[in-house]
């Protein structure tokens, strides 16, 4: 399983988990089939507002689930076509939601739940 973690500062499985995908500078991948996860940077970090293409961001990898603390429609609506399952992160680690997914103690991101705008300092105004 192909599990990615959007943050903004690499500090390995330490990293907090961050709060929007698209503006993530970074991106921790966790392969289950690999020892070491690995870090991309996003792709598409510089888009227009409301039109991140997450596939991209991710630099064309496939993968099979998303955990992040916020995500737009447009982005959440994306990756959901592709069978990608995205998770609502709490507060806290790579590690620390990982083990939560793995447990199923996460929940799926719903349309409803999604960011709907930001404001004027960047946070989600939902």
């Amino acid at each position: 399983m192909k599990i990615v973690f959007p943050i903004q500062t690499d500090n390995g499985i330490d990293s907090p988990v961050y709060g929007h995908f698209g503006t993530a500078r970074l991106f921790i991948l966790i392969d289950s089939e690999k020892p070491e996860p690995e870090v991309l940077a996003n792709q598409d970090l510089n888009h227009t507002h409301g039109q991140c293409q997450p596939l991209i961001a991710l630099g064309g990898r496939k993968v099979d689930a998303v955990v992040v603390g916020g995500i737009g429609g447009g982005a959440l609506r994306k990756l959901n076509k592709e069978g990608v399952l995205v998770y609502r992160a709490i507060e806290g680690s790579v590690a620390e939601n990982l083990s939560l997914l793995q447990s199923g103690k996460l929940p799926q991101f719903t349309l409803d739940q999604t960011c709907a705008g930001h404001t004027t300092i960047g946070g989600c105004s939902h």
